[in-house]
């Protein structure tokens, strides 16, 4: 009995033990789970598999609570911030804007936006450009009943705009519309007759017109999408931005479009382009710069304005289509062109065929001459079975028996063909003519760009002028659906208020001053700040004509007036006269043989004489083989006329890259630079380069510099990747290739900032971009800006610096204008009201003396500031940084780091040697076969240059 009742208690804590156990077991189990592999090993090698007891029963009453899940941290996006003030600072100054005041009275009104749908007669969806217009403009005069007598604003793609709805929702018509390339004319097709000159067209040819290809029936679908209030824009204007603002302006700027389209216009994007040839300019190789006007809706602190300015593009040099071609290969006659290339760059180009005036797309070439060239023509006469006889005959005989026309000098020369690869239809060269207005979208030569700029370059006095013109040719007061819209364009060029801050004191040598002058100094009587020292150096000489030892002895005594202790130089190499045909890489290479079998060792500086001014392809081999292979600094020079001044800028390049400095900014002597000055503070410039336009395959480049050795904001370094191409934001900031390593350019740049200023992280870092558009803000402050913060964390966790973002644009059409005087507005002239954005925080600064044409400001936009700048001490700061450019002695229209980037990623694209883009994008541009691009990566630079600044 005893025992009994001692095992009872036992019994009991038994129990309780194996619960615990089971139900820690159960807990365990359900979080960490034993892999079952281990059981199943346990079971056949005959270990105990004993089962538990069971778990304590669950009562009845016991309903389990349901875990709450952890809240989704929703990530806020980041939008521009709104405007903090207005800056004070500086002389006040009236100005003029090509932005013209709009006033719009129909605020209660709706604009009705329509899906536009064309299709073939057979359910086909139409897909070419070009034909909307005409189909649209058809479906108008046939059906303005059925459209209420609404007139409409169509984009010549997909949407359709009215002010008020159409009677119903959706609508269908059905309209019949000439061929395109019959409409001008009785034409024909190239295997027979273009037609006598002045005769009627033939029997055949009058067959050919009753054929039903030669009009098309096309099938339009017209239905209701949204309804934009015309509200919108007024909310707009009180800084309330929103998809139905944007939409409402896109409608206005529609409505401009159309009304240029009416008027034969080429349209780009915004810009009109008038077929007049005083408006031609010929810059060569058969381009021609053709003027337009610029003109857009744009919302400012000051209510909607109409920004119109001057706008050029370039086209194809219309007329015949062997003057062009001459013209483009700079050949001395037709029969000593490139066929190869000529077919390359007429491919898709639009003619005209005499006498017929017939207009066709070129498809290609024949591949023989015209008068070896064979087709099968039908006879007229049937043979006794009643079918139509054919015979081969060369077009060259058709044209000049059959046809009577005479041929001067097509006899031996390609056809060109327009007509489809199965079906070709081939006319003569010489009786084809480019039509007029024809884009071309090919990168210009540097010397094309030269002469566009030269003669596209207006004084602010005559753009003025031409601009007031281009408002009355408009006559945009005459436009029904403005009219409709209550919208009236003052014809006064709008007045605000500049304001021209004082240029930032700088120091050269010795402490002294520079004087600064219209934007302007020099370095006469001057040394440099922090001259360099150039030692173990060597002249290279690419087959350039140049007395060598005196453009040494003249470098060695200007360099030694500006503080710079030159070297003689160990040898100078001349280039072997056999090597000068050889390829540039060959050429580079043989030369470093050369010089590394001579000079005891490796050279710290380079000094490099290339054959031609412009474009010399050694250039880029050059470059890479000193940067990324050798680690030497290296200046190139091309040696045509050379005198002291020349010399003198060449000395502030070289002084800048091997590590000194030509002047400085007495505020960061002094240091006193506001927010700057106080803490670490870095500084980048930001910039992606892209292949030139048609071309898919060649990868974008992205450069990066950051400012060093704080409080400096004067000296710079690069980074930069390549990247997918045509792709605008950088995507290599951050990098993560493990858990312990990232291999993206800020690291690099940001490890450099700690090293060469004194072991300090940068508490804050203003970034600088440059290339973005309004609609790529966001991505910018959400996809860049966050990829920078990534980066600061992966070196250090607790790590947060302050940001501030700033994008910088030059591609806009605001321009100022001083009132009452011909000159250019001074620089330093900053405006941040009336013509600014009504909400965020934007300003235009002219940095920079604008010499020649019309000065173009750089429009600032500050996206976020977490430092907290006032207007005044960011926009001194922007200001400050256009004087610290070391590559000249003026005040530049752009902040240097960007600049800096730019030059860091047009050097290090020219090292990598791609396809020449003219010659392989067809006349349209458009990106060639999508799809994955392998991106090829660009060799590092040595460690000995990668701080330098080698693009300068």
């Amino acid at each position: 009995m005893l025992s009994g009742v001692c095992f009872l208690p036992l019994f009991v804590l038994l129990v309780k033990v194996l619960g615990f156990v089971v139900l820690k077991a159960v807990f365990f189990d359900m979080f960490f789970p034993k892999p079952k592999i281990v059981v199943m090993a346990e079971e056949e090698n005959g270990g105990s598999t004993e089962a538990l007891p069971p778990p304590p029963p669950v009562p009845l009453d016991f309903s389990p609570a349901q875990a709450e899940p952890e809240p989704v941290k929703k990530k806020v996006l980041r939008v521009p911030m709104a405007r903090r003030g207005l800056g004070s600072k500086g002389q006040k100054i009236p100005i003029l804007t090509n932005h013209f005041k709009v006033n719009v009275s129909n605020v209660d009104g709706h604009f009705f936006h329509y899906s536009v749908a064309l299709f073939y007669e057979d359910g086909r969806p139409v897909e070419g450009k070009g034909i909307g217009r005409k189909v649209l403009d058809r479906v108008h005069e046939t059906y303005d009943t059925e459209l209420a007598g609404k007139d409409f604003a169509y984009d010549g793609e997909k949407s359709l705009f009215t002010i008020g709805s159409l009677p119903r929702n959706k609508l269908e018509f059905t309209v019949v519309l000439d061929d395109i390339t019959s409409n001008r004319n009785n034409g024909t097709n190239g295997n027979s007759s273009p037609g006598r000159h002045g005769s009627p067209p033939n029997e055949t040819d009058r067959k050919r017109l009753r054929r039903p290809y030669q009009s098309k029936t096309y099938k339009v679908e017209i239905s209701f999408a949204a309804k934009i209030p015309m509200q919108a824009i007024a909310n707009a204007l009180r800084g309330q931005e929103s998809e139905n603002s944007q939409e409402a302006l896109r409608v206005l700027d529609i409505i401009l479009r159309q009304h240029a389209a009416k008027q034969g216009c080429l349209l780009v994007r915004q810009s009109f382009f008038h077929n007049d040839p005083k408006n031609f300019a010929d810059v060569g190789g058969g381009v021609l710069g053709c003027r337009g006007f610029h003109s857009s809706f744009r919302t400012t602190q000051s209510g909607l304005s109409l920004n119109i300015d001057v706008s050029t593009t370039m086209i194809i040099q219309p007329g015949p289509v062997v003057d062009f071609l001459i013209a483009n290969q700079n050949a001395k006659d037709p029969f000593s062109l490139d066929w190869a290339k000529a077919k390359r760059v007429l491919k898709n180009l639009r003619v005209k065929t005499a006498p017929a005036n017939q207009e066709f797309k070129i498809t290609g070439l024949s591949e023989k001459p015209c008068r070896e060239q064979t087709f099968t023509l039908k006879q007229r006469s049937k043979d006794e079975d009643g079918e139509v006889q054919t015979s081969e005959v060369t077009v060259y005989d058709y044209f000049v028996n059959h046809r009577n026309i005479d041929l001067r000098y097509s006899a031996d020369l390609p056809c060109l063909n327009v007509g489809k690869p199965k079906r070709p239809t081939y006319f003569p060269i010489e009786l084809c003519t480019l039509v007029s207005l024809q884009r071309y979208t090919k990168a210009l030569s540097t010397f094309q760009r030269a002469s566009l700029v030269e003669k596209s370059r207006q004084k602010p006095q005559e753009r003025m002028e031409i601009l007031s013109n281009a408002l009355k040719i408009n006559n945009y007061d005459a436009e029904p659906l403005l009219r409709s819209c209550g919208v009236s364009i003052s014809s006064n060029f709008t007045q605000v208020e500049g304001r021209v801050l004082p240029a930032p004191k700088l120091k050269a040598g010795n402490g002294d001053d520079l004087f600064t002058r219209n934007g302007r100094w020099n370095f006469n009587n001057k040394r440099f700040f922090d001259p360099a020292k150039v030692e173990r150096w060597a002249v290279v000489n690419f087959s350039a004509r140049c007395d060598v030892r005196g453009l040494v002895r003249d470098l060695t005594r200007l360099g030694e007036t500006k503080g710079i202790s030159v070297e003689a130089p160990f040898e100078v190499f001349e280039e072997s006269p056999q090597l000068r045909r050889a390829p540039p890489v060959v050429r580079v290479d043989k030369m470093f043989e050369e010089i590394q079998s001579k000079l005891p060792g490796a050279p710290k500086f380079l000094l490099c004489l290339l054959p031609e001014r412009k474009n010399c392809d050694i250039y880029g081999p050059w470059k890479r083989k000193n940067l990324a292979d050798h680690g030497i600094v290296t200046q190139c020079l091309a040696p045509g006329r050379v005198n002291d001044q020349y010399l003198t800028n060449l000395l502030l390049k070289i002084n800048a890259k091997l590590g000194g400095l030509n002047s400085m900014l007495a505020a960061e002597v002094s240091p006193s630079i506001p927010m700057v000055s106080k803490v670490p503070t870095m500084i980048l410039g930001m910039d992606v380069s892209h292949g030139s336009p048609g071309q898919s395959d060649v990868p974008s480049i992205a450069a990066v510099v950051s400012s060093r050795q704080w409080p400096s904001i004067s000296r710079y370094r690069a980074s930069v990747r390549t990247q997918s191409p045509k792709v605008e934001m950088i995507d290599n900031i951050f990098k993560k290739v493990s858990d312990t390593e990232d291999d993206g350019i800020m690291r690099e740049l940001l490890l450099d900032f700690y090293v060469s200023s004194g072991k300090r992280k940068p508490e804050h870092i203003i970034v600088f971009r440059d290339g973005v558009s309004e609609s790529q803000f966001n991505q910018v402050l959400n996809i860049e800006l966050d990829q920078l913060i990534e980066a600061c964390k992966f070196l250090d966790e607790k790590w947060s610096p302050k940001f501030v973002i700033i994008v910088a644009q030059k591609n806009h059409h605001t321009k100022f204008f001083q009132s009452g005087s011909p000159d250019n507005v001074p620089p330093g002239t900053i405006i941040d009201n009336k013509v600014c954005h009504p909400r965020n925080n934007d300003f235009y600064l002219c940095a920079h003396a604008g010499m020649i044409g019309t000065t173009r400001p750089t429009h600032y936009h500050v996206l976020l500031d977490e430092v907290g700048f006032s207007p005044d001490e960011l926009q001194e700061l922007v200001h400050n940084l256009s004087y610290v450019y070391q590559r000249s002695t003026t005040a530049i229209s752009i902040v240097a780091p960007i600049s800096y980037a730019h030059l860091a990623a047009t050097q290090v694209g020219q090292w990598m040697k791609f396809e020449d883009a003219s010659e392989t994008s067809s006349s349209h541009g458009g990106l060639t076969n999508a799809g994955p691009v392998t991106v090829p990566q660009l060799p590092r630079l040595q460690e000995n240059v990668a701080s330098s600044m080698f693009f300068c």
